[in-house]
């Protein structure tokens, strides 16, 4: 790309990558920090899931996310219309936090639309969780004896993590990861090295 049509991109919002004008701009930080992606002049943080619960056990699930991994309630709704009808009100909409990582929860309800099942009402689930953990192991124990059961177990894959997989009461799978520690060089000691190192 020309000098001039360089400024023009960069002039009207876009940068330029590679000589080659990007539509939005990207800001990434390394380990895992947290970024700012723009595109076409709308900005994105975060994603947050929410998971659809078997009515009316969101609640309960929440309790469960608490004790497997340590999660803090931020908000809870819980669904005015049906909170007289319920002996267990449904919740509309509750907040849970896990370190950086955030997911939000809700019971199924007609509500929701058509669309928005539980994994009870799909038979399964289309997604896989993939949360980040200093300490794999540790995190993976305290799900289990919380109530999660392994779908597969921990192991170093070859994208640079350990990791293994459990399912939570709930129908939900969660891939629990740590970085891999970087290899140490080997080091190929020759005769020729060992000869020389007895000379000496």
């Amino acid at each position: 790309m020309r000098d001039a049509e360089m400024e023009t991109a960069q002039a009207a919002g876009g940068e330029v990558e590679g000589g080659e004008q990007n539509g939005g701009s990207a800001e990434h930080v390394a380990n895992g920090s947290r970024s700012k992606a723009v595109h076409q002049g709308v900005s994105f943080s975060h994603v947050k899931p929410h998971l659809v619960i078997q009515a009316p056990k969101a609640s309960e699930a929440i309790v469960f996310y608490k004790a497997a991994f340590g999660a803090e309630e931020v908000t809870k709704t819980l669904h005015a219309k049906r909170k007289a009808e319920q002996e267990q009100p449904l919740v509309l909409h509750a907040h849970l936090k896990f370190g950086d990582a955030e997911i939000l929860i809700i019971d199924e309800a007609e509500e929701s639309g058509n669309t928005v099942k539980s994994t009870s009402s799909l038979n399964g689930t289309s997604m896989i969780l993939h949360m980040e953990t200093s300490d794999v192991e540790t995190a993976f124990s305290r799900a289990i004896e919380a109530g999660a059961t392994v779908s597969e177990q921990i192991a170093d894959r070859p994208w640079g993590q350990r990791c293994g997989k459990l399912v939570d009461p709930y129908g939900f799978v969660w891939s629990l990861a740590s970085p891999l520690a970087p290899e140490e060089p080997s080091v190929i000691i020759t005769e020729e090295a060992v000869e020389a190192g007895q000379a000496a």
